[in-house]
């Protein structure tokens, strides 16, 4: 067998050997920094795969931090990721809550955010901070592609053309004016004599009421944040008026919190029924303007 077909080999027998998780070899294996980087890459997918492994994640007090840097060290980005997602589901949130390294280190999306949110009132207070800015770096990336779609479409839909009847010469739409007063042509003089010019539209902004009326019982967890965002986003519109009123079986008036979407989030509450009577009742008391009002409602009816 030459040296390349050895090499091959082995290096076959060590992934084998990682998948199947059996003990590494007890005879010092030669190797030197090779045979060592894969003894430490076995021990970190033992830690997280390995029920019966003493010293694992399932412990009572896992070494996280160490953990989380020999995979960054042994393993590509994407099985990083993986080994972490991996780990959360292993460990279930509630521990990780005690675990601010490991919740800082993991891909954070809407699924984790809705998962904090929903514990966010027993989280140790040294998990807190990390809590907060997990949920911010998840709200700014929405926020970032939410903000200018919705910009440009409040603005198509709250901005009215105000026709001018009496334009200066350089305002007057020639086109729109033409065809305006085909039926004054006039064949003698082959010309139009229009009784009526028309200029160039201007453009009037019309200030809407938007309420949007979210379910947050425990069902409704990604939705929320979804919501809580796009409200947010709402809120900085200068076009709009926005509230925010938040029901389980209680509703709660959450539009003083809008101008900060990861207070918002957290002034939520994700447990308990779903009364749409009550909040629909509360809803009502805020529309002033029925004709420059829109309200939504979001909710699974469960």
């Amino acid at each position: 067998m030459s040296e390349e077909e050895r090499g091959t080999l082995a290096d076959r027998m060590a992934r084998w050997r990682l998948i199947l998780g059996s003990e590494p070899p007890q005879d010092g294996g030669g190797g030197g920094g090779e045979a060592n980087q894969m003894q430490a890459m076995d021990e970190a997918l033992s830690m997280l795969y390995d029920d019966d492994r003493d010293g694992g994640l399932g412990d009572p007090n896992p070494d996280i931090a160490r953990w989380l840097e020999d995979i960054r060290t042994y393993f590509p980005e994407p099985v990083v990721r993986i080994m972490q997602q991996d780990a959360l589901d292993t460990l279930g949130i509630r521990k990780i809550m005690h675990h601010p390294e490991l919740l800082a280190a993991i891909e954070p999306d809407v699924k984790l955010v809705a998962n904090i949110l929903s514990l966010s009132r027993l989280m140790p207070a040294k998990t807190k901070e990390t809590a907060k800015q997990v949920v911010r770096e998840v709200v700014e990336k929405l926020t970032a592609q939410l903000a200018p779609q919705l910009e440009q479409a409040v603005k198509g839909s709250t901005y009215r053309p105000v026709r001018n009847r009496r334009p200066r010469p350089k305002d007057i739409n020639w086109g729109l004016t033409i065809r305006q007063n085909l039926k004054h042509y006039q064949p003698d003089y082959r010309t139009i004599v229009p009784e009526q010019l028309i200029g160039h539209g201007q453009r009037r902004q019309s200030l809407k009421d938007v309420i949007l009326c979210v379910d947050q019982s425990g069902s409704m967890a990604s939705s929320v944040v979804y919501a809580s965002i796009f409200a947010s986003v709402l809120a900085s519109l200068p076009a709009l008026s926005t509230k925010l009123v938040a029901f389980s079986t209680s509703v709660a008036d959450l539009s003083d919190q809008l101008q900060d979407p990861v207070e918002l989030l957290f002034g939520t509450q994700l447990r308990g029924g779903t009364d749409i009577s009550k909040a629909l009742g509360y809803c009502q008391q805020l529309v002033h303007r029925p004709d420059d009002t829109v309200m939504v409602l979001i909710s699974d009816l469960f």
